[in-house]
């Protein structure tokens, strides 16, 4: 029976034009890039080309500005230790925020070890961080600053362009982890007015394994990885090329069908949404109503818990998440969630659903069928809901 896939944060589909680039990567054997012989330039000029999709992809002033890494944790770790050890003789202050993703809080946390000093900054009621929050936050020995593009919960997108606007005049380096934004959304680094930009590859119907890390030429930073001179010095160790190259092709359709993805996975949560209010009660949006990712809604169901709904709906061959699947397995609510000020009892109820450009009008009815019934029977047994139906 077909699975129904509404959890395309944790997993997307490879595009057939993607592995069939793979695969005929796989059977021509190239050579390692940094290689000098003929065999070695051939491999070098095709991971050029795949840097230079990827760049078109962001807008870059030059392909230069793309360095490959083995995913958006790396991307993360790269640019916010990068630039850290790069720039502390300027100062040890960094500012970011309470929704970030585990890649971003567990890097600060490890510098906050060696003597940095982190400002995490509150969102508002609707998953935004404030501007302004951000320029007070500032100091003289403020070195980096960052601020997701979407958060991977609930989809809700930062005001990066106010921020970025913040951060020249400041002249702070500003970082952007757009994983979940970057082929989803169009993306151009020019007007977002980052440094450095985080992304990966499986976001856009890409291989997982392999992503990017975008530095605007002249940002002081450290490699992560010492060794050799790969990616302009910037990372070494030889590159996953057929990775990378299945990544180039994923950037370049997501470019040339951008328009068209979005019109379709708009018409998916527009669906979704109008018809949700016809399906269940007492459930709340934590997705911005027009700030958010065209492909994520997050729903928070009260008097159940989100776990439960979400291992029924797997028994009708239909996959959502509670959480991002970075966070799965942690009995904590999410602090995400907390930060928008919902209670544990409603932070627990969540669902993540995210879709692709694979899923139909029909799957959004199916799932909305099957949420109803799952819902009925949780709460016919839940003591929650009985006490609040008594009040």
């Amino acid at each position: 029976m077909k699975v129904i896939n509404l959890d395309h944060i944790s997993a997307k589909p490879l595009l057939p034009e993607v592995k069939t680039v793979m695969i005929e990567a796989i059977e021509k054997d190239y050579h390692n890039p940094a290689s000098q012989h003929k065999s070695g330039e051939e491999a070098a000029a095709v991971l050029q080309n795949a840097r230079k999709a990827v760049a078109q992809l962001l807008n870059c002033k030059t392909p230069k500005e793309i360095v490959f890494t083995s995913g958006g944790t790396e991307s993360v770790n790269h640019a916010i230790k990068g630039v850290a050890l790069a720039n502390e003789d300027r100062g040890k202050h960094i500012v970011t925020s309470n929704i970030e993703h585990n890649a971003v809080i567990r890097s600060l946390r490890r510098l906050k070890s060696a003597g940095f000093v982190v400002t995490s900054l509150p969102v508002d009621s609707s998953g935004r961080v404030k501007p302004r929050d951000v320029a007070d936050a500032i100091t003289k020995d403020t070195i980096l600053v960052s601020i997701m593009h979407s958060n991977n919960e609930t989809g809700t997108i930062q005001p990066i362009e106010e921020i970025g606007a913040i951060t020249r005049e400041k002249k702070v380096i500003f970082h952007t982890d757009a994983v979940d934004s970057v082929g989803v959304l169009p993306m151009d680094v020019q007007k977002l007015g980052v440094d450095l930009l985080s992304f990966a590859a499986n976001t856009f119907y890409g291989p997982a394994g392999v992503g990017g890390l975008y530095i605007r030429r002249g940002t002081r930073i450290f490699p992560l990885l010492d060794g050799g001179v790969q990616e302009n010095n910037k990372r070494a160790g030889a590159e996953n090329l057929v990775g990378i190259i299945g990544m180039g092709k994923a950037a370049e359709l997501a470019l040339r069908d951008m328009d068209k993805r979005l019109a379709h996975l708009r018409t998916l949560k527009n669906r979704l949404l109008t018809e949700l209010p016809k399906t269940i009660d007492e459930y709340i949006v934590n997705t911005h109503p027009e700030h958010s990712l065209p492909n994520l809604l997050s729903i928070s169901v009260q008097y159940i818990e989100g776990e439960s709904v979400m291992l029924m709906l797997d028994d009708e061959n239909i996959a959502v998440s509670t959480r991002s699947a970075c966070a799965t397995g942690s009995l904590r609510a999410s602090h995400v969630l907390l930060s928008l000020g919902l209670s544990h009892a409603d932070a627990q109820g969540t669902l993540v659903l995210s879709f692709g450009i694979d899923n139909t009008e029909n799957d959004i009815d199916t799932f909305l069928k099957a949420l109803k019934a799952v819902v009925t029977t949780l709460r016919d047994i839940s003591p929650l809901y009985q006490k609040a139906s008594k009040a």
